[in-house]
């Protein structure tokens, strides 16, 4: 430039000109068609997008009933899977259509979508703009070609086939549209990068890469990197060169560093300016062009044999769960109240990073990790070239693969919360050479696209990965399950660490507790295992039990991975399978019907903790003490005089056990037993009706908390407890949730366990009923009718504000018992 202003002037200016960028999220008033729609019969209702068209039901066995033998599970023999993804009639074809304005001035335009199941084909003003095969991933399209200024219409066509997930997808536009407009010459905002380089001492040094789109002559990009309080703690200026690619590295001065501890995030603003100069009136002025910012955070990953996995140089382990992309009884659309629940309580448990199997992460997903500290290995595939499922990703692979890596990574590159991608889940082509090659070549396109963040992926045939070299050649070799292998492939391995990328798979029901308690592998379910007994499947429950000793043939139990994590250095950490159940993968119950979501949770689908949160949470949460007793206290006459075996799931070595005062011994925890290393056990208990009361001692001995159970006498009251993201209220915005857990008690306010009430649901005010869960994998009940079974005595009604400010009243009726109870949550 023939005049270069001042860095502060120029900050100042370039945020007091208007932007030339215009997003829009287009979110209300699209019509939707399910079926053959291109007829004057055909029925289009008006929906909000994100949107789900299949999560109101009904639930059926067949939708979608596959027979199969599921080899990742060690299936020889095919059998029916009635609700192996989901049981809910997402197969077919989806049609979504809505106007928007383009006002003048504008001479880009695209669209953005973070995910549409599936095959979403996009047309503008009749005109066939775009397609991505994938439906778990973000793409764009340049709509520039089929926009005219005014009113434009938008049409996205979808297609579900059948036996193409083995879990429970979802459908229709389950994530966020966006409209951008920006002028010609812009900033491309998938093309910029901020990478930090390195954190020595009190600096960190950072790189900026972008790109200009259509760059013209004399343009720069005025940088600034603003902190989280608005204050601008550096700036620089870049010329555009020619092609439009430039970089730019920055030191930044006693840096704030993102951890899960501190999740510091800095804004980085990017101003595309060109200098105007008038030479004969001898007057410059600069002109911004585009304008846009991004939130970042410094920090930096590694993983060695020496280190393990670092973040910012400090060596931690992983403390991970795995979670599916469906949100319980919302579905798949995706919802900002939803997953701060979910990441909240993840939290609170002690756990710091999650796996999003087997599936690309939404950018919402990403935004509230960076902002709550949560870190992320963002999956992309659950298959390859061979197909786990008839219709799976397979047949998109050849074609699609590279494009879906880096469209993965394009996008999310600047979210810090990302630790690690992973370009696979149990791919069937581990013991092959080819395997291996594709593993190269996928690794490396992410090498290229991100050079900072390793790669890794979860295998489920040891030895086969390592007889081809498909563990050798990754970043971080990811195993899924079979611990007791871990020994041997460490000396097979280079790298010289492991990652339990997949773990656990331990199986529970809340509030059901079985007799007597044994470990078991619930083969006895399934018909291929060598321990079948066919009267089991028939005589079932569809319920697991909340003692935490039920798990899957090729699994575990929580204690085995805790012994790995804690006594081997070179095992980097775990993500446990999984933190929340999902729909769909009902094992140990595929064959059996009803059932049609999975019991692997630490919570379950309504998002209530399990017994097993408390386990997780005593292992992993340092900052607090858990005290936590099973089972409940509340047994009918038959179990008078009967063991029933108490727990204890607490971080203090030591604790003492009263039945009604009388002492059932004092005990500590013992490292070389497999269950009670990490528990405390009293397995001769026998029950009678009172109160069961532990004391727990600390490492010294000293008296440190304890914990009441008492027998609940009748039903006397419905207790409502409402969480909201924001605390205490809702924002009036029309998306903003509230989850109200409803729990049947008696006078006194002990639980009622065995409850299964049918209770109804009434809201009114500013705000609607939009969901109801109670969490049994067995309930057929609809989610979205405001009417469900008590499940153990509870269950979570879901409330949406709507745009209007004012209070939303929640009324809940027990018809049977004649009882109701109101809960009032405001809005603003």
């Amino acid at each position: 430039m023939r005049i270069k202003l001042l860095a502060l002037t120029m900050a100042v200016a370039a945020t007091a000109i208007a932007q030339p960028r215009c997003e829009i999220t287009l979110s209300d008033n699209w019509q939707f068609c399910k079926g053959s729609c291109d007829n004057d019969g055909a029925v289009w209702k008006t929906v909000s997008v994100p949107h789900d068209w299949a999560i109101s039901g009904p639930f059926d066995k067949k939708w979608d009933l596959q027979t199969v033998a599921i080899e990742q599970n060690g299936e020889k023999q095919a059998t029916e899977k009635s609700g192996r993804s989901g049981a809910l009639p997402w197969i077919g074809e989806g049609h979504y259509r809505r106007t928007f304005q383009i006002p003048e001035g504008y001479e880009h335009i695209e669209l953005v979508f973070d995910g549409a199941m599936a095959e979403p084909s996009v047309s503008i003003n009749g005109h066939k703009a775009g397609y991505w095969a994938y439906g778990y991933n973000a793409f764009r399209i340049d709509i520039t070609p089929y926009i005219k200024t005014g009113d434009n219409l938008l049409e996205v066509d979808l297609k579900n086939v059948e036996e193409s997930s083995r879990w429970y997808p979802g459908a229709g536009i389950y994530r966020p549209v966006k409209l951008v407009l920006t002028p010609k010459s812009h900033i491309d905002m998938w093309q910029t990068c901020v990478q930090t380089l390195s954190i020595q001492e009190n600096k960190a040094l950072i790189r900026v890469s972008a790109k200009v789109e259509n760059p013209l002559e004399e343009q720069e990009i005025f940088i600034s990197l603003i902190d989280r309080d608005g204050q601008i703690v550096k700036t620089n200026w870049v010329k555009v060169p020619p092609h439009g690619d430039l970089t730019s590295t920055i030191e930044v001065e006693e840096p704030s560093l993102w951890t899960p501890e501190t999740p510091y995030l800095y804004t980085l603003g990017l101003s595309l300016v060109r200098e105007d100069v008038d030479e004969a009136a001898g007057i410059a002025d600069v002109v911004t062009i585009d304008e846009t910012r991004l939130r970042f955070g410094i920090r930096t990953v590694s993983v060695s044999e020496e280190g393990g996995f670092q973040l910012n140089g400090v060596t931690r382990k992983i403390k991970g769960v795995c979670l599916h992309h469906d949100l319980g009884p919302l579905g798949t659309a995706i919802n900002k109240s939803a997953l701060i629940r979910q990441i909240k309580t993840m939290k609170e448990m002690g756990c710091d990073a999650i796996r999003t199997s087997h599936n690309m992460p939404s950018q919402m997903q990403m935004d509230i990790c960076d902002s709550l500290g949560m870190m992320v290995m963002a999956e992309s595939f659950d298959m390859w070239l061979y197909p786990k499922c008839k219709n799976g990703y397979a047949r998109f692979f050849n074609e699609w693969a590279d494009r879906d890596i880096t469209n993965l990574v394009l996008v999310n590159r600047n979210h810090p919360s990302i630790i690690m991608w992973s370009i696979g889940n149990e791919i069937p082509e581990q013991g092959s050479e080819k395997g291996r090659e594709i593993s190269c070549h996928l690794q490396e396109l992410c090498h290229q696209l991100d050079p900072t963040r390793p790669v890794t992926q979860g295998m489920d045939r040891a030895e086969e990965a390592l007889k081809s070299g498909f563990a050798q050649v990754m970043d971080v070799p990811g195993f899924n399950y079979r611990v007791h292998k871990y020994s041997k492939n460490i000396e097979q391995l280079p790298q010289g660490f492991l990652l339990g990328s997949e773990t656990a798979s331990t199986v529970s029901s809340r509030g059901v507790y079985k007799f007597p308690v044994e470990i078991t592998d619930n083969s006895r379910y399934a018909s291929w295992a060598p321990t079948y007994d066919p009267t089991a499947i028939q005589t079932a429950d569809g319920q697991c039990s909340s003692y935490d000793v039920e798990y899957c043939s090729w699994s575990n139990l929580p204690d085995d991975d805790w012994v790995w994590q804690d006594d081997k250095p070179w095992v980097i950490g775990e993500f446990v399978w999984t933190g929340y159940d999902y729909l769909g993968e009902p094992t140990p119950y595929d064959e059996y019907w009803p059932s049609r979501s999975s019991y692997f949770g630490i919570c379950d689908l309504a998002g209530l903790p399990k017994d097993r949160y408390w386990l997780y949470r005593a292992k992993w949460n340092k900052d607090e003490h858990t005290i936590h007793l099973l089972p409940h206290w509340t047994w009918d006459k038959k179990r008078r005089g009967k063991v029933t075996p108490v727990y204890c799931y607490t971080d203090y070595p030591t604790a003492e056990l009263f039945v009604n005062g009388k002492s059932q011994g004092k005990i500590s925890k013992n490292p070389a037993s497999r269950l009670d290393r990490y528990r405390l056990r009293w397995n001769d208990v026998r029950y009678e009706p009172g109160e069961i009361k532990v004391v727990v001692y600390d490492g010294q001995g000293n008296l440190a908390g304890e914990r009441i159970i008492r027998t609940a006498g009748k039903p006397a009251k419905l207790q409502l407890d409402a969480w909201m993201a924001e605390g205490h209220l809702l924002k009036a915005d029309g998306d903003d949730l509230a989850f109200v857990t409803v729990s049947l008690t008696d006078a006194q306010g002990t639980l009622i366990p065995d409850a299964s009430d049918q209770l109804t649901f009434e809201v009114s005010g500013a705000g609607s009923f939009e969901a109801v869960c109670n969490g049994d994998a067995t309930s057929l009940e609809s989610f979205t009718q405001p009417t469900m079974k008590l499940f153990h005595g509870q269950l979570v009604v879901i409330v949406r504000s709507t745009k209007e400010a004012g209070a939303i009243t929640l009324k809940v009726t027990d018809e049977h018992l004649n009882l109701s109870q109101a809960i009032d949550i405001p809005t603003r």
